[in-house]
């Protein structure tokens, strides 16, 4: 991606009130101030593709158990039309809206509302208040690092509900998931749109927005770094930690309990993958507080493709090895 450099970024202070040179190379960093022709191709293809990428995954598993190419195929050969295929997808519900929208108040307030206690007694833990990297117009965001402590609670009330409560089916994920489906579609334009607007009128920091002129590559990119509401809700760290990685495992769950409600049993492949990915999840939220001074934050601005990136393309397309196991209940040999 080629972008040039803009001519008059503002020099960053030093907390000695020092001009940092360094500082205000930084500004070069994260997305482009210019686009050329093939970034901006390659926007307007993401942004017109990726979402029905998403669904073909998803409506391929639905309606052909898994077989990537039985849609092309039956439309080739004219055993289904577009309007056949789209006519049998599950639409959107009263129910799964009301499901989503809980999820998302749930995790908001897990991140907002209840200061991380994990850092008081898990040894090597590191959460709580933290500081990320200086940004390049030299601001230091705090954080509230808390996110191990939302996935063990949220698994929790979720074991709990299993065994104990019966509140609602463990199987209740994937029974909606292509209504879901809509609903994280909904908030991640929301989102998007929201972060795109707020960029240009009331960003929490204007010295580290950028604009390019080119609205498909402001859209995709984001223009403002760290925006915010509040002091706490940071919406870059909140989209990339909760909904969708929290979720991931509650998913997964879902899925094997689906699975044993149709064949009777669990896989030993399902099994593998719960704890295989669950292990990421976890290594992740352990490691929340140095996530602050990686690519994800340093650089990237808050645009479409976090916003959602992380409502949609992360939980729908990194759960799929699950979902596959529904419907293909693959036992792995052993020696």
């Amino acid at each position: 991606m080629a972008a040039k450099s803009q001519p008059n970024i503002p020099k960053a202070k030093s907390l000695d009130g020092v001009t940092n040179d360094r500082t205000a190379s930084q500004g070069q960093w994260g997305r482009a101030w210019e686009v050329d022709w093939f970034s901006l191709a390659s926007v307007i293809f993401l942004l017109l593709f990726a979402p029905f990428i998403v669904y073909y995954f998803i409506m391929a598993c639905d309606q052909y158990s898994c077989a990537l190419t039985g849609p092309v195929v039956d439309i080739v050969t004219g055993h289904a039309r577009l309007s056949d295929i789209w006519a049998k997808t599950p639409p959107i519900t009263r129910k799964a809206a009301q499901l989503y929208t809980l999820w998302v108040t749930f995790q908001v307030l897990l991140y907002t509302s209840l200061p991380d206690f994990c850092h008081k007694f898990l040894p090597g833990y590191v959460g709580g208040i933290q500081e990320g990297a200086v940004t390049p117009a030299g601001v230091v965001n705090k954080y509230q690092i808390n996110g191990l402590q939302a996935w063990l609670l949220t698994h929790l009330l979720w074991f709990a509900n299993a065994h104990l409560l019966s509140w609602f089916s463990p199987t209740i994920i994937f029974d909606n998931w292509i209504p879901l489906l809509w609903c994280a579609n909904i908030l991640g334009y929301a989102v998007s749109t929201f972060a795109m607007v707020k960029g240009y009128f009331f960003p929490t920091s204007a010295r580290d927005c950028k604009f390019t002129g080119n609205f498909f590559y402001n859209y995709m990119m984001g223009i403002e770094f760290n925006p915010r509401i509040g002091k706490w809700f940071d919406f870059k760290l909140f989209f990339n930690g909760r909904p969708g990685i929290v979720a991931w495992t509650l998913i997964n769950l879902s899925f094997a309990a689906k699975q044993r409600e149709l064949h009777s049993h669990v896989t030993n492949a399902m099994v593998l993958v719960n704890v295989l990915q669950a292990i990421y999840v976890i290594d992740f939220f352990w490691n929340e507080t140095w996530y602050l001074k990686t690519i994800d934050i340093c650089h990237d601005h808050f645009g479409w493709y976090l916003g959602w990136g992380d409502c949609v393309w992360l939980p729908y397309l990194y759960t799929l090895q699950g979902l596959y196991l529904v419907y293909h209940p693959v036992q792995l040999s052993t020696c």
